[in-house]
């Protein structure tokens, strides 16, 4: 019996034994959990019991975080069941419950919200970064369109980092050495400098050779990546009710691993490979490449300003989140696959934001408990294209856009406990948006004259054609007022059991399709409707010290998704019709006995398009009739989207079944502890198209094993670990253009020793 259908067996054991969110298996910090192992999450914006929170929640301390080798926040999906993490090149796209998206274009956003140290990230070229000193990370499943706003269709995923201490100066850090040459350091410095000022230091440096090997040139290094980051944070308790923290970091990537594709081979067809490469200049191997004469490659650099001040006011505590983010990638990537120089494209972005919260929060022990808060956000994102055939140093200039979005909210939830053990909770948001200064550039910057339906004669003006002034009709369409209500019942029949029954809308906002539509004749935008959901979830919680159970069984109604549709060098955006998720997941972590702890997870999700009108299907050239196999030559395009209508087929990028098993068991040997921990994560089959039905990716299972001997004085370890042990081999992307189909794969087996210190 192969590992993958006795993983499937146990999963579905486990999936009908327990259905609900899962917890990740770990020994909680004394910041997340109490001495009678009540875990504390911050979901509702306020500190609670996890038992007491009526939302889907995945909290992952440190140590799992180790267990299941988490170095980036993309390996979180190996212990989360229903959360998937999709690359699109180097945009990173997370999704939960089969809610996530593909778009990848100016003013896009994602719709399920990154939020680190309660400061959101909207940037998907900067989303999957490097994990240092992580205290937790919570996952929330389900629309948090009430406390969390906009884009948060699917859910949130919060992550928290060690603050500076006042306690002792302290050092912790951890070196690495592993398979393909991968060095990682990182370490952290927390320096008292009085008895209410801290000041903390924490850096990370990881590099490697890669795995894969270039066929154009012979290149075994040809993924060679090497990534650091800086922080500095000083915290300062001002007064007995005040203390302020101020941060700084600076990162840079250089990285091309998102970008580095073969040619994906789809059988369906029955044309082996309908591309425009020839044998030996393409190939379909999982450890190969074929980059042609121009290298792809993927360099970010980061600049990130925060502050953020608490105050006990007396009646309630008060936060204020200042933010001011700057991340510039340049980019370089084929959009053929097909060992040719056909389309290499050049992508710089350049990525600003500004963000500014207030949160009042009601302190614990009343009856009634809430939360109320007001939130700006402006996001400038602008795209540069341009033609990297000759080398990016010789890049011609294609064209690009610009889109600025501002967003006003003020949100207010509460939970009322009417009597003994009944509580209800009642929250809504109020949140505009508005798009500002979007434009896009003509190609090559030509000048370009042109006449919309009504008339209007538009110009643009050095080489910009701005949307609020040719077209107002566009800017006005995504400018609106939206409420995102929440009611949510629940009933606990003792302290550690909770019975919930929750209702919550969330949305995704509107987009003028300025990357795409915009830039084609006749030079109308696609009106982009924003996504919308209501979500349905009944569910229950047990937690105790030595037992943990979750159930949750949830329904989506899913309105107007936006779904990217990749041609020629432009990401043309439509909105698939309705869709409709229901599902069940479960979770169990036991220890039955102080040196052992158990834990699983399972999540079922039946995803499915209801009606899906003109859904793209990319068809190869080769397939058709003989007047368009010339229309395709004379273009160079070996696809074209033939539009097609579906119903009830199976949404993008969502696997039916996914889940986790883990172990962690302690001895002492040798006067300190040995701790032997590994974890065993599965995902069925799923497809990567926009359309559900097409670019298949099989069930896979993935092991993570790991040892570790920790010295009596606790002052350093040496650990042994393996990551994808079994080398299971599947891709974690498809590229789909005009111009061909590209193939990334999974990294293969790897392994290294580790050494860390702690004084």
């Amino acid at each position: 019996m192969t590992i993958g259908r006795t993983a499937t067996s146990i999963f579905g054991l486990v999936g009908l034994a327990a259905l609900a969110p899962t917890q990740a298996f770990a020994q909680e910090s004394a910041e997340t959990a109490t001495d009678s192992g009540v875990i504390i999450v911050t979901a509702q914006r306020r500190a609670e019991a996890q038992v007491d929170v009526p939302i889907t929640i995945t909290n992952l301390s440190s140590d799992a975080l180790k267990t299941a080798s988490v170095q980036q926040l993309a390996d979180i999906g190996k212990v989360t069941p229903a959360l998937r993490f999709d690359f699109a090149g180097g945009f990173f796209q997370p999704t939960i419950r089969g809610i996530g998206t593909a778009v990848a274009t100016s003013g896009g956003g994602g719709n399920v919200g990154i939020y680190i140290d309660g400061f959101y990230s909207p940037n998907p070229l900067a989303a999957d970064f490097d994990l240092v000193s992580i205290e937790s990370i919570q996952v929330l499943k389900g629309p948090q369109g009430t406390l969390f706003g906009r884009n948060t269709t699917g859910g949130a995923i919060l992550v928290t980092t060690r603050e500076p201490s006042m306690d002792a100066n302290t050092f912790d850090g951890r070196v690495s050495y592993g398979r393909y040459n991968e060095i990682k350091a990182e370490g952290l410095a927390n320096y008292v400098i009085s008895d209410s000022v801290a000041l903390s230091i924490e850096g990370l440096y990881r590099r490697g050779d890669g795995w894969q090997h270039d066929i154009s040139n012979n290149d075994k290094r040809v993924g060679d990546y090497e990534n650091w980051s800086v922080r500095i944070s000083l915290k300062a308790q001002l007064t007995d009710d005040v203390e302020a923290l101020l941060r700084y970091k600076h990162g840079k990537v250089d990285d091309p691993s998102p970008l580095l594709t073969s040619s994906y081979v789809d059988d369906s067809f029955g044309l082996g490979a309908p591309f425009g490469g020839i044998p030996g200049t393409y190939t379909t191997d999982k450890n190969k490449i074929a980059s042609g004469s121009q290298p792809e490659f993927f360099r970010s650099n980061s600049d990130l300003l925060q502050a953020t001040i608490k105050a006990d006011l007396g009646f309630a505590d008060l936060a204020s989140y200042s933010q001011y983010r700057n991340e510039k990638v340049d980019s370089s990537l084929e959009l053929d696959y097909s060992g040719l120089d056909i389309f290499q494209l050049g992508l710089p972005n350049n990525n600003e934001t500004w963000s500014q919260e207030f949160l009042l929060t009601s302190k614990p022990g009343t009856p009634l408990q809430w939360t109320a808060g007001l939130f700006y956000f402006e996001n400038t994102d602008q795209y540069i294209t341009g033609i990297d055939n000759f080398g990016a140093a010789s890049r011609i200039r294609l064209g690009g856009s610009s889109t600025t979005v501002r967003s006003y909210a003020a949100f207010l939830d509460a939970t009322y406990e009417i009597m003994p053990r009944l509580f209800v909770t009642g929250g809504v948001r109020y949140s505009h948006d508005k798009v500002d200064d979007a434009y896009f550039n003509t190609r090559y910057l030509a000048p370009l004259t042109f006449t919309l339906p009504d008339g209007t004669i538009c110009s643009s003006n050095n080489g910009r054609v701005y949307i609020k002034a040719c077209d107002p009709s566009a800017s006005d369409f995504a400018t609106g007022d939206r409420v995102t209500p929440r009611v949510v019942i629940r009933y606990k029949p003792t302290d550690r059991t909770s019975l919930y029954a929750s209702y919550t809308k969330g949305y995704k906002a509107a987009i003028i399709d300025v990357g795409g539509s915009c830039q084609n004749p006749p030079y109308v935008c696609t009106r982009v409707k924003p996504e919308t959901i209501d979500a349905f979830e009944v569910g229950a919680k047990y937690e105790s010290y030595g037992l943990s159970l979750d159930a949750a069984a949830f329904y989506y109604d899913y309105k107007d998704l936006q779904v990217s549709i990749y041609e020629a060098g432009t990401a043309r955006i439509v909105n698939a019709a309705k869709s409709e998720i229901y599902g069940l997941e479960g979770s169990a972590r036991y220890r039955p006995v102080p040196a052992l702890e158990l834990s699983a997870g399972a999540s079922w999700v039946h995803a499915r398009y209801k009606k899906f009108t003109n859904a793209p299907i990319y068809t190869p050239c080769a397939a058709l009739d003989a007047d368009t196999q010339t229309l395709c030559a004379d273009n160079g395009l070996s696809f074209l989207v033939i539009g097609q209508d579906l119903d009830n087929v199976t949404m993008q990028r969502t696997p039916e079944f996914t889940g986790f098993l883990g172990a962690r068991y302690t001895a002492d040997v040798g006067g300190g502890e040995l701790a032997l921990s590994g974890n065993l994560s599965y995902s069925s089959s799923f497809y990567f198209g926009p359309s559900g039905i097409q670019f298949r990716q099989g069930g896979y299972e993935t092991l993570s094993l790991r040892a570790q001997w920790t010295s009596p004085d606790e002052h350093w370890y040496l650990a042994a670990y393996g990551d994808n042990v079994t080398n299971s081999r599947y891709l974690t992307q498809v590229q789909y253009s005009n111009f061909g189909l590209g193939a990334n794969w999974n990294k293969p087996v790897t392994y290294g020793l580790e050494f860390g210190v702690s004084f």
